[in-house]
């Protein structure tokens, strides 16, 4: 979904119009307004104490009021702390808000070979044979990955009403000369257990290794999708998950997720289940997904991740997938796409940190597809000199290989500065 460039004005208006009455009020004047309104009242406590004693009331007591009332409404109209870490509660409401983002700026030099199409990794558009190393030393600076959004959260009698929306400038239209454009990330209110709106799907693992690559991991479950999701959270249970999504592919019904998250002591397991149909032409055909995802803690620095995804017919739940193809009747080929990844983060200390992973993606149909087999790694190291500000290196290496035994290899390197609000 794309946006006129006049939405991130009006977005930024009403962002600023929210935080403009924070700029001007410090928490020491907050503090002085809450002391001033004690005395006042201790004040109207001994006059009206007097007045109990004595029939004839002070004259003094009417300014005394007045002044009292006059704080009251200058602290209710200031802004306070919200009661989410680092929000600030809106002027008369119960609702905090809490605005965050980062500007971020991405180096990316080829070694070897690039694929169309992207700035980041593409290995299923990976060029072959001869072409594979045609874009050697190509270099690219980009910030269009940068975001912002905000999110609220205002208490019920039932539990807390949260909404979200987040959005970056990754969206663009007609091909690489126009890029950075603003595009809808997440959108959605959440309230007691339910949530309604574009988020992650539910198929998504949270056991995916972190890459500073913004195409991620090979054969990962990858997509954001409008849903309508129930999650029910038990001790015993773990946090077990419902989801209809949106189709995308002129499905006649919505795709159905589940989702199972247990979390251990040494670690946490997820299990995950999709049944999903496409239809082209007035031709339909129902597909299927599954996987499973499991971290391992080694000691408290270090954590090992893993994954294993199978989705048949649909690219876009399995990131490097081959997806279906129609036929020259008119029918539908699915294809059995399997994704495998397996990590490692381990933690320095607070401010260093690194990750390595390896990931791919194998597809089964020779007949009716490109890409057998996709391989992909990322070894990185994150550095923060001060706080909020994050400095990074990658290392991409990627073997993208054809039915026709056609190959193509990518090697980059990835540089990253982001600053985060």
């Amino acid at each position: 979904m794309t946006f006129k460039p006049q939405l991130c004005t009006v977005a930024s208006a009403i962002l600023l119009a929210f935080a403009a009455p924070a700029i001007g009020q410090t928490n020491s004047q907050i503090d002085e307004l809450k002391r001033e309104l004690e005395r006042l009242r201790q004040e109207v406590g001994e006059l009206k104490r007097a007045q109990s004693s004595s029939p004839a009331a002070p004259p003094a007591s009417e300014n005394v009021n007045t002044r009292l009332e006059q704080v009251e409404l200058r602290q209710k109209d200031s802004v306070t702390a919200g009661d989410v870490p680092g929000s600030f509660r809106l002027p008369g409401s119960n609702t905090s808000v809490r605005l965050y983002g980062y500007a971020e700026a991405n180096l990316i030099h080829d070694l070897k070979g690039t694929a169309p199409g992207d700035n980041f990794t593409n290995l299923q558009e990976q060029p072959l044979g001869a072409l594979s190393s045609g874009a050697k030393g190509k270099t690219k600076l980009t910030a269009e990955t940068s975001r912002f959004g905000f999110e609220t959260s205002t208490p019920t009698s039932s539990g807390t009403f949260n909404t979200k929306l987040e959005m970056d400038f990754y969206a663009y239209v007609g091909g690489e000369n126009n890029r950075g454009r603003l595009r809808l990330r997440h959108a959605y209110g959440e309230y007691a257990g339910w949530l309604i709106g574009q988020t992650w799907s539910t198929f998504m693992d949270d056991n995916t290794p972190e890459t500073i690559d913004f195409s991620g991991p090979i054969g990962t479950p990858f997509s954001r999708r409008t849903q309508v999701r129930y999650t029910y959270k038990s001790p015993s249970l773990g946090a077990l998950a419902f989801a209809l999504e949106d189709p995308e592919d002129g499905g006649s019904m919505p795709n159905l997720v589940a989702k199972l998250d247990h979390n251990f002591d040494w670690g946490g397991i997820s299990l995950r289940a999709l049944a999903h149909e496409k239809r082209v032409s007035g031709v339909k055909k129902s597909g299927y997904g599954f996987g499973v995802g499991a971290n391992y803690k080694l000691g408290t620095s270090t954590k090992l991740l893993a994954q294993y995804n199978q989705v048949n017919g649909d690219y876009d739940y399995l990131f490097g997938a081959n997806g279906y193809s129609v036929n020259d009747d008119g029918s539908l080929t699915f294809d059995k796409n399997r994704g495998t990844v397996f990590g490692i983060a381990h933690v320095v200390n607070e401010r260093l940190r690194g990750n390595f992973s390896f990931s791919a993606n194998k597809g089964k149909t020779a007949t009716a597809f490109d890409n057998k087999s996709l391989k992909l790694m990322h070894v990185n190291v994150i550095y923060s000199p001060i706080a909020n500000v994050e400095l990074g290196a990658e290392y991409i290496y990627g073997e993208r290989k054809t039915f026709a035994d056609e190959s193509g290899k990518l090697s980059r390197l990835n540089l990253l500065a982001r600053y985060s609000f």
